[in-house]
């Protein structure tokens, strides 16, 4: 809100003009009544009446509102004192109100905000405390059974040192996939931006996973044969973890038989886009705005077909973010689910090198 606000004469204009009539046309009277003054001596009182009235309600009447406007202003804390009794507050009560309802109208968005991200961090510290726990008691309870006399079965005590090993590498990760996002978010991540090709990446991606695709039937495949390379700027380590993360989480809730395809689109001039599309289960419209959370579950039950952090779209999000970039993702239930993310063209690197050229190192902030 504005400390000054334009100063109005015309409440002092209209209320001296009014009073200034009365009191003329009353002194009038009672002067012809008596007797017949100089033609000089009602235009005199009148004018002078005016300007009288007119110092009294514009400075008078305008320190009474300033006073009880301050105290609003002080109550609200909207602005500071000192701030206040540098400038006149205007006798036009229209901006005072205007000021208060915009006030008003700010701290209803602040508190709606507030609410939305209390029960935001509510669920949170809820989805934390819930994947941190599984695992946790998983290897608990193993270790446990082992300490109370299962250590003597060879086959018991190695099959439960096997599942008690899992549960740690489970934390790992999640620890981990915390700590790259937190870098993510405060820039403590450099990105080692080179140019390559973004077909020859999707292909690795697609031979790294061909066996988790095997167990679900579900193929792998471009939507068409490219057989250019296509060069983009990009950190090449974080794009193949943004892809792999995608790629994974369509096979975790692909179709047995289904199909996962990779299509690379050019977008405008120095843009491209790359889309990971599937015919799996499909996100319902309400999970899409909060799709992108750490540990949002669209599943409510809280349990888990496969396994995995529950960080990774949150981990896409930023890395794409963190290249300047945008990602989307559009979805129909029981039909299937599309992500898509930008990246910037670039040429060819010489061939002087096999190697991709290393541009220059970002910090992801």
């Amino acid at each position: 809100m504005e400390s000054k606000f334009k100063k109005s004469y015309r409440f002092a204009f209209r209320t001296s003009l009014l009073i200034t009539l009365f009191v003329t046309l009353l002194v009038g009277v009672f002067l012809y009544s008596l007797m017949t003054p100089p033609w000089w001596v009602i235009p005199s009182f009148f004018i002078s009446t005016y300007f009288f009235s007119f110092f009294v309600v514009q400075f008078r009447v305008q320190r009474f509102i300033y006073r009880r406007v301050k105290k609003i202003y002080d109550d609200l804390t909207l602005l500071e004192s000192a701030s206040i009794s540098k400038g006149a507050i205007t006798t036009d009560m229209r901006t005072l109100t205007q000021e208060i309802d915009k006030f008003a109208r700010d701290k209803k968005i602040e508190i709606e905000t507030l609410k939305v991200r209390e029960k935001y961090r509510k669920e949170f510290l809820g989805n934390v405390s819930h994947e941190l726990k599984t695992p946790l008691f998983t290897v608990q309870g193993y270790i446990e059974t082992l300490l109370d006399g299962a250590d003597k079965d060879k086959k018991l005590r190695r099959k439960y040192l096997e599942r008690a090993s899992k549960g740690i590498e489970r934390l790992g990760y999640i620890i981990k996939d915390l700590d790259m996002i937190t870098k993510l978010e405060v820039g403590d991540l450099s990105l080692k931006t080179e140019v390559f090709d973004i077909v020859e990446l999707v292909k690795n991606v697609f031979e790294m996973l061909e066996m988790k695709a095997s167990k679900k039937k579900i193929t792998l495949t471009f939507d068409m044969d490219y057989d250019q390379p296509v060069y983009v700027r990009a950190d090449r380590e974080r794009i193949q973890q943004v892809l792999v993360n995608l790629v994974v989480n369509s096979l975790k809730y692909g179709r047995v038989k289904g199909t996962t395809e990779v299509s690379i689109e050019n977008l405008i001039k120095n843009k491209v886009i790359i889309r990971v599309t599937d015919n799996g289960e499909g996100i319902s419209a309400e999970h899409l705005p909060r799709l992108f959370e750490r540990f949002y579950r669209v599943d409510k039950s809280g349990s888990r077909k496969e396994g995995g952090s529950g960080l990774g779209l949150s981990i896409v999000k930023h890395i794409i973010e963190a290249h300047d970039e945008k990602i989307y993702v559009e979805s129909e239930f029981d039909v299937g689910s599309e992500f898509s993310f930008t990246l910037e063209k670039a040429r060819a690197p010489k061939k002087k090198s096999e190697n991709p050229v290393v541009e220059k190192t970002e910090s992801a902030s």
